[in-house]
């Protein structure tokens, strides 16, 4: 069966000596999947890293609508800002690539 989910989409370029603490940070038992675990609609994160440029990495977060996101990024503002500034110690770069629909015959294997 086909599923249409809303993800958004960031790249990370992490610093050498900060690439543990990245990865437990913005990984699947991480911090920011404990913060959206509390969010109505959240359905899980994926991290990648590129195998060419291994500081190179992607996050895709999986909601099941934007407008579940947007509710939890204004019911958790506080708390958001404090990790996101938090975590930006460990990067050197951060691009947001944007918000999609996504048309997938599975959920994210880390819900």
């Amino acid at each position: 069966m086909e599923h249409k989910v809303f993800v958004y989409v960031w790249e990370f370029i992490v610093k050498r000596a900060k690439q543990k603490d990245f990865e437990k940070a913005y990984g699947p038992q991480g911090e920011w999947v404990k913060l959206f675990s509390q969010g109505k609609g959240y359905l899980g994160t994926e991290l990648h890293q590129d195998q060419v440029n291994p500081r190179r990495y992607i996050t895709i977060d999986y909601w099941r609508s934007r407008q579940d996101r947007d509710t939890f990024r204004s019911t958790f503002a506080h708390e958001f800002q404090r990790l996101d500034a938090l975590c930006e110690s460990f990067t050197v770069q951060e691009k947001f690539l944007g918000d999609f629909d996504c048309f997938t015959n599975r959920l994210p294997s880390c819900q």
